[in-house]
Order: C-alpha cells, then sequence, then structure tokens
C-alpha cells in the first residue's frame, strides 16, 4: 500500500525510469550498432549491463535485477497482474518504474502532481564509455526515447535530457536539439572523460547555449570512472564497501559544483540555472559559507568572479533534498526558502520507500510560508512548469 500525502500538488523533482533493456539495440545508428549497450544474460543466466559490447567492469553481475527495487526492498510488491519480462529489471520494479501509465497512477496514489525525470542506466554507463562519439550516440538515444515517454501524460511525467560533455560542440547540438523536442532541462555527471572540471571553460559554450534556451543544467550523481572514484583507501568500487560508496557518492557532485565557482561560470552567463540533485541539502550551508571565505582570501582571486559565492547560489542555483533530511528546519531558513525542492529518487533501491511519509513529515517542521515551496512550487518555477492550483 502506497502512503499518500496530505497535501495538494506537490512535485518530485527526481524521479527515475529504467530505460528498456533493448533501448539501444532497436535505436543506434547503422555506425555504432557494432558497441551495444543493454541489460544481457550470461550463460549461467545472470543480468548485467552490456556498454559499448562490453560488460560493464563496474555494474556487478546480477545488480542489474535490484534498480528499480526499491518498493521490493520495503517489503511493496510489484503490481499485481502485471506482465512478466523474465527479467529481473523489470519484474522486480515498483508500480511506475518503467511503464508511463504505471508510473501515472502510482502519483494519483501518492497524490502527487508532477515527476521530473532522469535515467537510471545513464546515471551507470558514462563510467566506462570512453568512445567519447559513441556516448553522444547513447545520449541522443535516451534523449528521444524520454520524451516519447512522458508524450501522453499530460504534462505530468518532465522529460530531461542527459549531456555528456566529452565532445563540447556535439553536446551543444544535442542540446539545442532536445529543447526542441520539448524536454525541460539537461542533466550532466559530475565527471567528463576528458578529466576536465564539469565548469572547465571547454564547456562553456553548452552553458550557453542553456542560457539563451533558458533550460536548467543540473549535476546529477552516478557511477564514476575508477580515476575519477576516491582512491586513499585502495579502488572503491568493491561490494564490501556499499556503505561507504554510497554515503560518500555525493563529494563528486559537491566537486563538479564547486568547479562553477573556480572557473566564473555563474559570472559569464548570469541568467543560467544550475541545479545539484540527489546529494543531500544540509551541507550547502556549510559549503557557501566555505566558498564565500575562501574567496574572501588571496586564494579567491583566480576564480575571475565580482561577488562571494553566496550571491551566485542565490541568483542562480537550487538543491533537491531527501524527504528524510530533518536538520533541513535548520538550514532551508538560513539559505533561503526558495532555493530547496525535495526529490523521491523512485526506483533506486539506495533510498527507502517511505518518501511520502517522511516528506509529511519533514514539511511540518518547516515555516508554513517554506512547505509549499519545498513541495511544489520551486521546482516549478525553475523549470518553468504550470504553476500549482491555487498558488
Amino acid at each position: 500500500m502506497l502512503p499518500r500525502l496530505p497535501y495538494d500538488g506537490a512535485v518530485d523533482a527526481d524521479g527515475h525510469v529504467l530505460e528498456p533493456p533493448d533501448l539501444w539495440d532497436q535505436r543506434l545508428e547503422p555506425r555504432f550498432r557494432d558497441r551495444p549497450m543493454g541489460i544481457r544474460r550470461d550463460e549461467e543466466g545472470r543480468e548485467y549491463l552490456e556498454i559499448a559490447g562490453r560488460p560493464s567492469k563496474m555494474v556487478r553481475r546480477n545488480l542489474p535485477q535490484g534498480l528499480g527495487a526499491m518498493d521490493l526492498i520495503g517489503g511493496i510488491l510489484a503490481p499485481a497482474g502485471r506482465r512478466r519480462t523474465g527479467l529481473g529489471y523489470l519484474d522486480n520494479a515498483g508500480l511506475g518504474a518503467w511503464d508511463a501509465t504505471e508510473r501515472l497512477e502510482r502519483l494519483d496514489r501518492e497524490n502527487l502532481d508532477l515527476a521530473v525525470l532522469y535515467p537510471t542506466l545513464g546515471v551507470l554507463w558514462e563510467a566506462e564509455c570512453e568512445d567519447l562519439e559513441l556516448a553522444q550516440e547513447y545520449t541522443r538515444v535516451y534523449n528521444r526515447w524520454i520524451v516519447e515517454f512522458c508524450a501522453g501524460s499530460g504534462g505530468r511525467l518532465v522529460p530531461i535530457a542527459h549531456l555528456s560533455l566529452g565532445i563540447p560542440a556535439e553536446a551543444e547540438r544535442e542540446l539545442a536539439r532536445a529543447a526542441r523536442d520539448g524536454v525541460k532541462g539537461v542533466f550532466i555527471a559530475p565527471f567528463v572523460m576528458t578529466r576536465k572540471a564539469p565548469g572547465h571553460p571547454d564547456h562553456h559554450g553548452v552553458f550557453r547555449v542553456a542560457e539563451e534556451l533558458g533550460l536548467p543544467v543540473a549535476i546529477h550523481p552516478g557511477f564514476e570512472p575508477f580515476w575519477a572514484a576516491p582512491g586513499r583507501f585502495g579502488r572503491m568500487t568493491d561490494a564490501s564497501l556499499s556503505f561507504l560508496i554510497n554515503v560518500t557518492a555525493p563529494d563528486g557532485v559537491r566537486h563538479a559544483f564547486t568547479s562553477m565557482f573556480q572557473f566564473a561560470v555563474l559570472e559569464k552567463f548570469p541568467r543560467l540555472k544550475v541545479v545539484v540533485l540527489e546529494s543531500g541539502a544540509g551541507w550547502i550551508g556549510y559549503w557557501l559559507e566555505r566558498m564565500d571565505a575562501v574567496y574572501a582570501t588571496p586564494l579567491g582571486r583566480n576564480t575571475g568572479l565580482t561577488e562571494k559565492p553566496s550571491a551566485y547560489f542565490q541568483r542562480q542555483c537550487w538543491i533537491s533534498c531527501d524527504p528524510d533530511e530533518r536538520s533541513l528546519a535548520g538550514v532551508i531558513p538560513r539559505v533561503g526558502e526558495d532555493k530547496f525542492f525535495w526529490a523521491s529518487d523512485f526506483p533506486h533501491p539506495d533510498h527507502a520507500p517511505r518518501y511520502v511519509t517522511e516528506l509529511a513529515e519533514l514539511v511540518e517542521l518547516l515555516p508554513p510560508s517554506a512547505r509549499y515551496k519545498l513541495m511544489s512550487d520551486n521546482v516549478r518555477a525553475v523549470y518553468g512548469l504550470a504553476p500549482r492550483a491555487g498558488a
């Protein structure tokens, strides 16, 4: 039984979908079909992710069958009567994880108005795709599909495009094309395969186009290349370190976000919107104070900024929170009620399925003026979505 939010008009700012396991098999251009991607089974029946025609080195065998299992882990069974596919990747997933009609049913049951959607395989494969042209093709396939997935929802399912910055000129073209298709924003990984920071000047053309189009750019966590992942305790990819890996995963997002200030992205593009996703939000108060403190010393002179970092954050940045972050009751009033929105991460199993209940409990801790901003109004404003009824 799914809990129901006792407030109307809420928006899930970062939900996910499970892409079809054969999406790229079906849609790659002919010149890329020798380097497919998708969910496969090995000779022992174990499911695995294939990237560029080879088994993933990061996604363990049988891990795909749990990628959508948030509900299952929480004791909520998969929908009765659903057609079985024979793939745990799909069959173990909760209501709405890979079917748009089901997703709308889930929103209705939970009393949520809209869901902003991000991929699942899309936050895994880029860390292992060293072929930069192939990475562009993978994003093109996904971006076309997610628009189709959301098309019949009456605007309740909100498509977000995936950009890979490895070839900036191609990313610019894909950004413009996806905007014509109707996406409401784009996201980037916290790393680039060229080993240049996301905020690096090589990528400023992408930010210029995003600014011109009025599309927010989100930084979303995901698997990172072995060379980017922390190495102070050895290669931190082993399943035995799953707790440590997941708790510290937002570090890459924080680094990418900070590079936007190091390279003066928000100074050069004053109408660009930047969103920080799935990294918690309680840290942002400290982080802004730390950036301001360093900026005020000679160490901040090479940024090219004319204002302290917190001023740009107030003008151009937003951050999503987990619904169980009760410390936000102290952080939100200090940083600003207009800067935060909540997100479920459904159907990924690294979060518990109590997000609706937790959200209701969280907003009760906030000043009344902040409640609907966190639940709905802020994310609608950032992404240009229809205003909440009665707002």
